[in-house]
């Protein structure tokens, strides 16, 4: 068609000259602006990367932060497996625990800590969290070569999982134990309560304790005919429905068990600078659902609390009072501020709905 098109303007316009022959200025750019992207999108199909380059990237589904990297190379996540400097990286575990315990220690107590551990398997790894610094004393021990150890002078076990618990670095675990060291474990088995656990569908739990001792609501009562309860009785007026704490959906922040999906919630909830924990327990239930289901209490593995005072000696005596009894204090006010920061949250959250 171009050939007999050609023909017959050369025949009708015999003493033209192509110079005075016109195209339209919008045909023309229409044809440089197509044949520009043809090349484009050619060159970019074939483009491959130089030596040092890096191209501009942005996902803005990667973790915050990380949103100029390639997702290949993003690793949020971590773990508490010990690493050889020597060799292939998959080559280093010959196991990888599958369970966290967590205990937060002094040395006094490393005779109870020891019978302890040697309740749990080597799918459990074991990290101690050192509230009076002395941490070499604890290689007496065998297993505590191949334990993880941090050490901060006088803080609670929930300053120390605000920092290095985080989801993100215990993700590699199903479980995590979150224990006090004061507690004597005699009828108690790690991997018998991980069964219970899965068989009854808990999501938060905690061993029964024994009815005589260091025993504070009716809900974490060892029942000597079950394996698990999730409900119980509690004095007249303590409880406006059966199925809220602490009559049910409630466990003690003592020796709390939670999945790796729970924790994730409840992680969020810690308080930054609340370091005691008072009120978490009556709150665990906004992480779980249905609360009164996945939440409940492993009776038939069970611990005796020893209530032993070696946090409040980390106190300071005051005004000629113990140092306990600064650190009660503040537990209680802790407790008050827990509580009313909820309630604003919620306030601010349903006063935010409403306004659409």
């Amino acid at each position: 068609m171009g050939v007999v098109f050609g023909y017959f303007v050369g025949v009708s316009f015999p003493s033209a000259s192509l110079t005075k022959i016109n195209l339209s200025s919008s045909l023309m750019s229409s044809l440089d602006v197509a044949t520009s992207e043809h090349k484009s999108s050619r060159s970019k199909s074939s483009e491959t990367l130089t030596p040092g380059t890096v191209p501009k990237i942005y996902v803005p589904t990667n973790p915050r932060g990380a949103e100029s990297l390639p997702p290949g190379i993003v690793v949020s996540e971590s773990d508490f497996y010990l690493r050889r400097l020597w060799g292939l990286p998959s080559e280093d575990l010959k196991k990888k625990p599958k369970y966290l315990v967590v205990f937060t220690v002094g040395l006094d107590q490393r005779k109870n800590i020891d019978e302890s551990v040697k309740k749990f398997s080597e799918d459990f790894q074991i990290l101690l969290f050192h509230y009076d610094g002395r941490t070499s004393e604890w290689d007496q021990f065998e297993w505590s070569k191949t334990a993880i150890h941090v050490s901060a002078r006088k803080q609670t076990k929930w300053w120390y999982a605000k920092r290095f618990l985080h989801p993100d670095v215990v993700a590699a675990y199903e479980y995590i134990f979150i224990w006090d060291e004061d507690l004597d474990v005699k009828h108690f088995n790690g991997e018998k309560y991980i069964e219970l656990v899965k068989k009854h569908g808990l999501e938060i739990s905690q061993p029964g304790l024994e009815p005589n001792n260091g025993l504070t609501w009716q809900m974490t009562k060892r029942r000597g005919d079950r394996e698990v309860h999730k409900i119980t009785e509690e004095k007249p007026g303590w409880c406006s429905d059966p199925h809220l704490p602490p009559c049910a959906a409630f466990v003690e922040i003592m020796a709390p068990v939670f999945s790796r999906e729970a924790w994730r919630c409840v992680w969020h909830m810690i308080q930054n600078d609340l370091v005691h924990g008072w009120g978490l327990d009556f709150a665990l239930r906004r992480c779980v659902e249905p609360a009164h289901e996945k939440i409940g209490v492993v009776d038939s593995q069970w611990i005796i609390h020893k209530v032993v005072p070696s946090l409040g000696s980390q106190g300071e005596s005051a005004g000629g009072k113990p140092p306990w009894h600064g650190v009660r204090e503040r537990c209680r006010s802790e407790w008050a501020q827990f509580q009313a920061r909820l309630t604003s949250a919620d306030q601010a959250y349903v006063a935010q709905l409403e306004k659409g």
